[in-house]
């Protein structure tokens, strides 16, 4: 049974494959939980190796420069991907073929080269390869979902998503993170892989899995002295057969913002905040606290952990699973192919 405090037996072995992301902080805030033991943390750069927020918490034993080696002597049951978005492959191509699981920090890959790799060997092996996305764990994302499969609003014709905050450097993320995510290699682009990616996310879960027909994209440099490599601002227009979604990613919004608005043929919904929505289906709005998630939906290693022990099962229409990621991925792609051409790029069926 999965327990409220998300725990079905001994703690998951949990392996890290990276340091350089500003999301390994999820890692250590929840170290003394006890439900998963990090046994051993992989990473390619000597400063980092031994600079970075594990190293305070952890012996430094559990350290490694290569990952493989780091695999066959720790042997964890999952690697979670702290790395930049290039770097996924490689953590799967190391994992797979040994039978363990992974969870990649969003988006799933730089491109669907990349992506399409992934998948084969995922399959291949029959291991997990799960995407995680602050905005999974929303207890309004999954309240609004409901909602709309319950037809509160009629039939969806819109979806606006809107993401980003003021920018990498303007938030002051560590050197060791901007250094790949503003670079057009390792993290496949600016601000279309790094808030474009929620709203493909979340628009192929609404949906119910479905692809677009045609995606046009709109990238800007607003701050070319600042990010001379990569987009500041993204703009994704995903068209599908009875909808149509605003994907707008930014480094140049004025806030921090993950919010979204859906307007169906009977009302409207907002999502404000990860706990507040606005909805009118009859002609009066309405606000609302959002049901709390229960264990495991609630939290992205309760998730994995019931995964991996089967204590639950990984939909294909799930936010974080495989099949999504691999349209999240096929949207931001056509959005930068977009952009360059001028047309919309229509997706394969």
């Amino acid at each position: 049974m999965f327990h409220a405090n998300g725990q079905t037996s001994k703690p998951l072995r949990l392996g890290v494959a990276g340091v350089s992301h500003g999301h390994l902080n999820e890692v250590i805030a929840r170290l003394a939980r006890g439900d998963f033991e990090v046994v051993g943390v992989a990473e390619e750069n000597d400063e980092l190796r031994e600079n970075n927020g594990l190293r305070k918490k952890l012996s430094a034993s559990v350290f490694y420069k290569d990952l493989g080696e780091m695999l066959d002597k720790t042997k964890p049951e999952a690697v979670v991907a702290y790395g930049s978005i290039y770097d996924h492959l490689k953590v799967v191509e190391a994992c797979a073929p040994r039978g363990i699981h992974v969870m990649v920090e969003k988006p799933l890959a730089v491109n669907m080269e990349h992506a399409n790799r992934m998948a084969g060997l995922v399959r291949k092996h029959h291991t997990l390869l799960l995407t995680n996305y602050e905005t999974t764990w929303y207890d309004t994302n999954h309240e609004v979902n409901r909602l709309v499969k319950e037809g509160t609003i009629g039939d969806i014709h819109r979806i606006n998503v809107y993401d980003g905050h003021q920018g990498p450097f303007e938030i002051k993320c560590g050197k060791e993170f901007t250094d790949w995510l503003t670079d057009p290699i390792l993290n496949g682009g600016g601000a279309v892989i790094d808030f474009g990616c929620y709203g493909a996310n979340l628009a192929t879960w609404l949906l119910n899995g479905q692809k677009p027909t045609r995606v046009y994209g709109v990238l800007k440099q607003y701050k070319p002295q600042t990010y001379p490599k990569v987009d500041d601002d993204a703009t994704i227009i995903a068209e599908y057969p009875s909808a149509t979604v605003q994907i707008m990613g930014s480094w140049n919004w004025p806030m921090n913002r993950k919010d979204m608005h859906i307007y169906g043929s009977k009302g409207y919904i907002y999502q404000d905040t990860p706990t507040k929505i606005r909805m009118s289906a009859s002609n009066q709005e309405v606000s609302a606290t959002a049901p709390k998630l229960a264990a495991p939906y609630n939290d992205s290693f309760y998730y994995l952990k019931a995964a991996v022990r089967n204590d639950i099962q990984i939909s294909p229409k799930d936010l974080s699973s495989l099949e999504n990621n691999l349209i999240v991925v096929e949207i931001l792609e056509a959005a930068i192919k977009s952009s360059k051409t001028g047309k919309a790029v229509i997706l394969s069926r």
